[in-house]
């Protein structure tokens, strides 16, 4: 098939959840539009929790677009908007009563391109999703800090400089206090968007390594369209092509015995 098979993982961890359990996320007959235009068609997905979900499938074929609309990034996109159900712990992320922001804390976000906030140390970047709390004291504020960079695996590179520009530091670096400032409100749910797109091998092998471990304590839903990353890093993988989720499944099988023969195409190179 493809050189990724010899990078995939010899068996899927297994996660917390059970076959008999909600899955953590889900979507039901989910489509998101851009006015009349429709990005994404009636995807049913379900994403078990503790595991690493990669979204696969050639540019503009309606991944990022998902994965927006699993935290209601997509409605403040102008013209966004969706239709069918995102649904976590059981629960739709779209019904009347659930506030955006809440949500936001519980499923964080990580974009391609490392967005720290210029006008703000490093401290600041990773504590600015907790302010939003207002109950969090000083002292409880410090110690979340940390933990969200020790998780980002970050801490030893900058607990020195804590209180300096966070520009300084190097674009693997960023993206990592990117990834901190996503955990530090204690999300269930993480979601990078092409996470390692603009980072050197290294970097991108420190992100790649992060995100396996991370799924210990979450659920982790990566775009991504590098096909060995998503062969090394996932349990499960889902190929989208023109806004339809076309096959998903486990990782090895996937990237081996695809059912679809689009799926086959697609990651043997044949087109994208």
């Amino acid at each position: 098939m493809v050189d990724v098979m010899r990078d995939l993982p010899q068996a899927v961890v297994p996660g917390a959840a059970t076959p008999a359990a909600l899955p953590r996320m889900a979507t039901d007959k989910l489509s998101a539009m851009y006015g009349k235009f429709t990005a994404v068609k009636g995807v049913s997905l379900d994403f078990a929790a503790n595991q690493v979900h990669a979204l696969i499938g050639p540019s503009g074929c309606g991944k990022s677009t998902f994965l927006r609309t699993l935290n209601r990034m997509h409605e403040i996109t102008e013209g966004g908007w969706v239709t069918g159900r995102v649904l976590l712990d059981g629960e739709d992320i779209y019904a009347p009563r659930v506030s955006a922001m809440a949500l936001r804390r519980r499923v964080g976000m990580v974009f391609q391109r490392a967005t720290v906030f210029p006008t703000m140390s490093i401290f600041g970047n990773v504590a600015a999703g907790l302010k939003v709390e207002r109950r969090t004291d000083r002292g409880t504020l410090a110690e979340r800090v940390e933990q969200a960079l020790r998780q980002a695996a970050l801490w030893d590179e900058v607990k020195d400089r804590l209180h300096k520009s966070a520009t300084a530091l190097s674009g693997g670096q960023q993206q990592r206090l990117c990834i901190a400032r996503a955990l530090a409100p204690a999300p269930e749910v993480v979601l990078l968007d092409e996470p390692t797109s603009a980072l050197d091998p290294m970097a991108t092998q420190r992100i790649e390594e992060l995100a396996y471990q991370l799924k210990r304590d979450y659920t982790i839903i990566i775009v991504t369209h590098n096909m060995q990353q998503a062969a090394r890093i996932s349990d499960t993988t889902s190929f989208f092509y023109m806004g339809t989720m076309v096959e998903t499944g486990p990782t090895r099988q996937i990237f081996t015995a695809p059912a679809d023969p689009q799926t086959e195409a697609y990651i043997t190179g044949r087109f994208g």
